[in-house]
């Protein structure tokens, strides 16, 4: 299956990660409910979808607000980092924008912008070895606002250079394509690739 963009041209490419260059969502989801259960804490997968783009101690926030919990922020942030870090042998690309990625590459400057730590954006895309295709990343603790606010992708744009309405943005999350359209950015929708 292919996935049409919209009409360009475009200056640059600005992707998500998680979900979007990286099939890596179910993965993500199996580190977080390892790390919770451990707290007693509650995760269904439908709000985790839900949740996707937000970083990963806002969720841990919420989380224990939603229920009453007291976990320690940090440190549920490092060991469901070292779960995940675990299963990223079982990691692969996102095959419709792997095919982007190639063929843009070179022509336009790509950047990463994601919600998760940048030892996490870096160690998928490592894994995949796509590490060397990106200019820029822009991850959880370059910014202060998270998607969907537009923050995020307006750092990437200044960073490649680039002015925001010549940007395109890959996004499997509602959040994310929010973020995108505040920043005044075309996207493209990645079907996510959960099971229903």
């Amino acid at each position: 299956m292919s996935l049409p963009l919209p009409p360009g041209p475009f200056a640059a490419y600005l992707f998500d990660c998680d979900g979007t260059i990286v099939d890596s969502m179910p993965l993500h989801y199996l580190a977080w409910q390892r790390a919770l259960e451990e707290w007693g804490c509650e995760f269904p997968e439908h709000l985790f979808y839900a949740w996707g783009g937000r970083p990963t101690a806002d969720i841990i926030v919420a989380l224990n607000e939603q229920q009453g919990l007291a976990m320690p922020v940090a440190a549920v942030v490092e060991r469901r980092e070292s779960y995940y870090q675990e299963l990223l042998p079982q990691l692969a690309a996102v095959p419709e924008v792997l095919a982007h990625i190639h063929d843009a590459h070179r022509r336009v400057p790509f950047a990463v912008v994601s919600g998760s730590t940048r030892a996490s954006v870096t160690a998928s895309l490592e894994v995949l070895g796509l590490l060397d295709r990106f200019d820029v990343l822009v991850c959880a603790d370059d910014y202060t606002r998270s998607k969907p606010d537009p923050e995020a992708f307006l750092l990437a744009a200044e960073q490649l250079g680039v002015p925001p309405e010549s940007c395109l943005v890959f996004e499997d999350t509602d959040l994310g394509i929010q973020a995108a359209t505040a920043a005044g950015m075309a996207s493209v929708r990645v079907p996510q690739q959960r099971t229903p």
